[in-house]
């Protein structure tokens, strides 16, 4: 007979046929109705309980017999063996760590039942002291970068030259070029994820009655912003800074979208569904390779370089974060990569100004 979740006892005439086990599953029920009342995601929830339970395989051993020795040796060898990166290596610590702080909370029953039945009780075998620190820098291990003025320049003539050339050779492919060459632009153009501008609709572009020169494309809803340790999508508005996407989205819907049978959606496959990652990574890596550009170009890099070339053009810092939808100012500054052209440029405007203001007190004297 499963025990009452909420504290009260089974009968004492009513022995538990397997105590240890069923109270293992109850305990990950009550994990679940916890993190539910959070409002987390189901796929989240899911996720964490895996983690639980192959950390329970592995050990052999229940919860409340957890210890920190056993904790050390399960994500020694996660990266001896199994090679797992750091962001692995955190997000099953963060699972555990949360698991752990559940049924050792006073708050819920979980340590005095287990005190009943099995003479000892779980306590917290995560914290600051052996877990992974939450770096990003250390996260994509420093290869990641902005693309640079012209290399971005380079990268976008190539996407159009392969429109170009499918067209030019009758050849099969053409819209499906045109779409990726489109929404590379758009990425970069409005500082966006990849999986937001995959979920990208007609309708999510209106116009913004303080910028009239972007026509109907002066502001964009993002639906699908990045969520919040297992949130719902966070949404967020971003504003036009570059006339010409306007240009790009118009051509595009008029000569593109319709070669889609996609609904509303902005980027569809053939199948009517949204444009694969895995199409995106791969077409981006074909003109990546192509131009002899390196690795540390990826796809999130038109993101990277939508935050770096907007403070070299001189925004506000707090504008910018708005725009990229980061809670904090730290995380902005993480992405930007300024050329070295720039910091020269802002090093020698400084100088230029102090040695102007030098000029002009030693006059006044």
């Amino acid at each position: 007979m499963p025990i009452d979740l909420f504290g009260s006892r089974p009968p004492t005439d009513v022995p538990l046929l397997h105590p240890e086990e069923q109270t293992f599953e109850q305990m990950l029920l009550g994990h679940r109705r916890q993190q539910l009342s959070r409002n987390l995601s189901i796929g989240t929830i899911e996720g964490r309980e895996r983690v639980v339970r192959r950390f329970m395989e592995t050990t052999n051993l229940y919860p409340w017999q957890w210890t920190l020795e056993h904790v050390d040796e399960f994500f020694a060898d996660r990266r001896e063996v199994h090679g797992n990166k750091r962001p692995t290596i955190r997000k099953y610590q963060d699972a555990l760590s949360m698991f752990t702080d559940y049924i050792s909370s006073p708050a819920y029953p979980w340590v005095s039942r287990c005190m009943e039945l099995f003479g000892t009780h779980p306590v917290r075998v995560l914290d600051q002291w052996n877990m992974a620190r939450h770096i990003q820098e250390a996260e994509h291990g420093g290869r990641r970068r902005p693309f640079r003025h012209h290399e971005l320049q380079q990268f976008f003539d190539r996407a159009d030259d392969e429109v170009d050339i499918i067209a030019r050779r009758e050849r099969k492919g053409w819209a499906h070029a045109f779409r990726d060459s489109t929404l590379f632009k758009l990425t970069y153009c409005f500082g966006l994820r990849r999986n937001e501008v995959r979920h990208l609709e007609t309708f999510d572009f209106t116009r913004n009655p303080y910028a009239t020169e972007f026509g109907r494309f002066g502001h964009l809803n993002v639906r699908f912003g990045k969520a919040m340790r297992g949130s719902d999508y966070k949404q967020r508005n971003v504003l036009a800074v570059f006339p010409w996407g306007s240009d790009i989205i118009e051509e595009w819907i008029e000569r593109g979208l319709p070669l889609f049978d996609g609904g509303t959606s902005l980027f569809s496959s053939e199948r009517r569904s949204l444009v694969s990652e895995s199409a995106l990574n791969t077409r981006f890596r074909q003109y990546r390779d192509d131009l002899g550009f390196g690795k540390d170009l990826t796809f999130h890099s038109l993101r990277h370089s939508y935050i770096t070339h907007l403070i070299e053009m001189g925004l506000d810092p707090l504008f910018v974060q708005q725009q990229v939808g980061h809670e904090y100012a730290s995380t902005t500054a993480l992405y930007t990569g300024v050329s070295s052209d720039f910091r020269v440029r802002t090093i020698r405007s400084a100088l230029d100004g102090m040695m102007s203001d030098a000029l002009k007190h030693g006059l006044d004297e």
